[in-house]
């Protein structure tokens, strides 16, 4: 199944490092979150990639053309100019690297994959959040809903702690950061199949998020995938240093692979 990535952002509140690649290709660890995502569907079976590129994307086209080098043992011949490979250590992974263009919308970037998904039901999702939703569970649910797109609905942890006090003024309990205000969002992590396509208007330019996804869900057409378990996207410098905390502690949940 092919999954598309949306990986043109900017990411202009992470700071200085996105004035030199990509916001996908900001690292967590040692690897950009494109790959901690690109990873997490290869866990569930899912190797078949589309990048859907704009903001520098020569980075990301860099960093993929020279994956197999970099992540094998090599021996070089200097005086004989020869490499030869005797480990490597790559992924099993077809990577598929679509330059959408710089300025363009996330719909218009998704509408540019039509091609490549062809007539089959394919997955989506922004290059810029992880989760640990069940992407097993989250198919069979797109499946038995019969709609023609799927996304995983989120809660996200409120700005603030939330209080209960009473009319004394006695704090009764006290909770850092709850889970949102009960209000479902977009978390990203689509199953979508190729009628969705029709939605998406042709020769201009538009926001996923905007007319398409709401002519799907007047359509009836639209289906939410609760998932209350772990989800950060990564649209701040503190978002970036909680995900590197989690990854350097060793307790990032998205981390299922071995």
């Amino acid at each position: 199944m092919q999954v598309l990535l949306l990986a043109g952002g900017l990411g202009t509140r992470l700071g200085e490092e996105t004035s030199i690649k990509p916001k996908p290709m900001v690292e967590i660890g040692e690897q950009p979150i494109l790959w901690h995502i690109m990873k997490y569907y290869a866990a569930f079976g899912h190797t078949d990639f589309g990048v859907l590129m704009g903001y520098k994307h020569e980075v990301i086209v860099d960093y993929f053309i020279n994956y197999y080098a970099h992540h094998s043992h090599l021996r070089v011949d200097l005086q004989q100019n020869f490499v030869e490979v005797f480990q490597a250590h790559c992924e099993p992974w077809v990577v598929n690297l679509l330059d959408t263009g710089r300025e363009t919308l996330t719909g218009t970037r998704i509408r540019k994959a039509r091609e490549l998904v062809g007539d089959d039901t394919f997955m989506l999702t922004y290059g810029d959040g992880l989760s640990d939703v069940d992407l097993n569970e989250l198919l069979a649910s797109h499946k038995k809903s019969g709609k023609l797109a799927t996304l995983t609905a989120v809660q996200p942890a409120g700005r603030f702690g939330a209080l209960e006090v009473a009319d004394d003024g006695t704090v009764e309990s006290f909770q850092e950061k709850p889970q949102g205000d009960g209000a479902w969002i977009n978390g990203g992590f689509f199953v979508l199949e190729p009628e969705v396509f029709d939605f998406i208007p042709d020769g201009e330019q538009v926001m996923w998020e905007d007319a398409p996804l709401r002519n799907l869900a007047r359509a009836g057409q639209l289906h939410a995938y609760k998932h209350r378990g772990f989800w950060h996207p990564m649209d701040m410098l503190k978002d970036k240093v909680a995900l590197c905390s989690l990854w350097k502690q060793g307790r990032a949940p998205w981390k299922i692979w071995v």
